[in-house]
């Protein structure tokens, strides 16, 4: 019996030792950037299933736990909120009332990204409010960077206001209910969060707004013209009309037959054609198009210039005028758009990406890191690209809901900037109303709350089911339920015994408030590395398994480990929250850590202080 028991604490040792490894390999691939996370966190699913530290089973539950389909329903609801111009009549009501003072517009702003983002993806609203802020700067001549980076922090202090702003809080809670305890309410999180909220306006406008960069962004674009943009990307002056004599041999093939874009680098932008002796033009015309002689072709050139393809066809270049540009204007227009730190485009070429057949616009120039690349053809995508892309003025104002993959930074001041009448708009923002409603008097659970919202604004034509589907971010999805197992293999192997047993012989006898703090900078500290799902899903066993072993309320040491692992404010690499303001604001690493590291220890006084007044230990 005693050397069947050693061999059986034996082998936990080893497991254990197994699983931290495999958490410490995880970590590297996290912080490294090299490999999608949603990979890392299958390859930690498969590998605990194949060690046997978990049963198959066990290792794929997270797909079936609520956490995952309440995120998922909360993206329907999001999206839905974008496509019916609830989300973006948000933002012209900001452009009316926000004044030009710079303090006003950065309390306001912070204000609202807060209440938004309490309900909805900060992410998405960051996204959206990116251009909202680059034009009220524009109006208040006061510099992006001194606005950008004040909203995305509060839009990540949203996460702390209620149970479903972010995800850390759902897993918080889901552990707490696994646990045996009564998980946290929708408003539990409140008065800490609106607390770290209050501070942080107050830091940012006494303290903050001194540290912050006083500088124009090198691709500011609030309030240029499509000129302006053009000369921004380096692409004025490239683009020409072509006329498409009777005797050319591209009289009758198509685009794409005559690959007159792979071959040339040339890409049509519209065609001028006579039908009828009616005057005509074809805009961003699909590769399909077949060319007629007497057709005008509008091409950009990415290469050296069209002399190539005027010879190979038999073309004849013709002058382009002020004219022209004119009468184009009342139809196609351009925008810049910057790629998602979660975009399903990254790692494509502009090819592979489909602009052309997704979203029915070409895209005429690619600018990384401040720098205009002229052959970018073959480029691979990157988070923080900024793109020059053409199309009809409609399809350019449609960009603006597909904040999952790229955030529309600017739309020319010839665009007509009227809000859409969406008729559904009522029933998105019922369906927000009702969920909350739902979640806050505890009459339904959160999840089915969340479902219902998802349904109605499917059911009510808000968006199709199609476009629900598309909105789910699927590698976050798999990434939240890959890496929860993680948290059932730390308990089975003794992991989280052996963590809280280090923690509680250092700290324990100094207090529960030295314990709250350990677990604070430990939760912040691993969001440096990890995601903040992953931070809340390795700590949140750890704080409940501290706080019986002490004899303490575990409510306050869960709470302090939802909080902390939405205070990623020290890089902006930690959440797309801040990476997508970095280049619109022209930020460097050095200002989020001269304003995050104050806001961070800002964060942690209040959760010390507040708490405990909350909850109790």
């Amino acid at each position: 019996t005693c050397a069947a028991l050693a061999r059986r604490e034996t082998a936990m040792a080893g497991d254990t030792l197994f699983v931290f490894v495999l958490i410490g390999v995880a970590s590297l691939l996290f912080a490294s950037g090299r490999v999608r996370l949603d990979m890392v966190a299958l390859g930690v699913l498969l590998a605990l299933a194949l060690s046997g530290v978990l049963t198959p089973a066990e290792a794929v539950s997270g797909f079936g736990d609520p956490v995952v389909i309440l995120v998922a329903g909360l993206l329907v609801l999001g999206e839905a909120l974008t496509r019916t111009g609830v989300a973006h009549a948000i933002g012209a009501w900001l452009l009316r009332v926000g004044g030009t003072g710079e303090v006003r517009l950065m309390v306001l702003l912070m204000l609202v990204a807060a209440a938004l983002g309490s309900v909805l993806s900060s992410t998405a609203v960051v996204a959206i409010l990116i251009p909202v802020t680059l034009t009220l700067s524009r109006e208040a001549k006061v510099a992006p960077s001194r606005l950008l980076l004040p909203m995305s922090f509060a839009a990540l202090i949203s996460g702390m206001m209620t149970l479903i702003a972010t995800t850390p809080n759902l897993v918080v809670a889901a552990e707490l209910d696994r646990e045996g305890y009564t998980p946290f309410g929708f408003f539990s999180f409140t008065p800490i969060g609106a607390s770290v909220l209050l501070v942080a306006v107050v830091y940012m406008v006494v303290i903050g707004r001194r540290l912050l960069p006083d500088h124009v962004a090198d691709d500011e674009t609030g309030g240029r013209g499509v000129r302006e943009l053009l000369t921004s990307f380096e692409v004025e002056g490239r683009v020409h009309r072509l006329g498409v004599p009777e005797g050319s041999s591209l009289v009758g093939q198509s685009l794409a037959e005559a690959r007159v874009a792979t071959r040339f680098g040339a890409r049509a932008v519209l065609i001028e054609r006579t039908d009828r002796l009616r005057r005509t033009s074809i805009f961003v015309p699909i590769p399909e198009t077949l060319i007629r002689s007497g057709d005008v072709l509008v091409v950009f050139s990415a290469g050296d210039g069209v002399g190539p393809v005027v010879e190979a066809f038999g073309l004849r270049v013709l002058p382009l005028e002020d004219r022209h540009g004119e009468v184009w204007l009342r139809e196609i227009g351009v925008a810049e758009v910057l790629i998602h730190p979660e975009s399903r485009l990254l790692d494509r070429t502009i090819l592979e990406s489909g602009f052309r057949t997704r979203f029915d616009v070409l895209v005429l120039g690619v600018r990384r890191k401040t720098e205009a690349i002229r052959d970018f053809v073959d480029l691979p995508l990157e988070a923080g690209d900024a793109l020059l892309v053409v199309g009809p003025w409609e399809r350019l104002a449609g960009l603006q809901s597909a904040t999952h993959d790229f955030v529309v930074l600017a739309l020319p001041i010839e665009i007509d900037q009227v809000a859409p009448a969406r008729r559904r708009a009522p029933w998105a923002i019922a369906a927000l109303v009702g969920m909350v409603v739902l979640s806050a008097l505890e009459l339904v659970p959160v999840v089915v709350a969340v479902l219902i919202a998802a349904l109605v604004v499917i059911l009510a034509g808000c968006l199709s089911l199609d476009d629900a589907y598309r909105s789910m971010h699927w590698s976050s999805l798999v990434l939240i339920a890959g890496i929860l197992p993680v948290a059932t293999a730390l308990e089975n192997t003794g992991g989280v015994a052996l963590i809280v047993d280090g923690l509680v012989s250092t700290f324990g006898s100094a207090g529960p408030g030295v314990m709250l703090t350990a677990l604070f900078f430990l939760a912040a500290g691993l969001g440096l590395f990890l995601s903040n799902t992953a931070t809340a899903v390795l700590v949140a066993p750890i704080a409940i398994e501290a706080a019986r072993v002490m004899g303490v309320d575990p409510y306050v040491f869960a709470m302090t480990v939802a909080i902390a692992a939405s205070a990623a404010f020290m890089t902006p690499v930690s959440t797309p929250v801040v990476t997508l303001v970095v280049e619109p604001g022209g930020y460097r690493f050095a200002d989020f850590l001269k304003i995050g590291i104050p806001l961070v220890v800002l964060t942690w006084l209040v959760t010390l202080l507040v708490t405990p007044l909350v909850f109790g230990y």
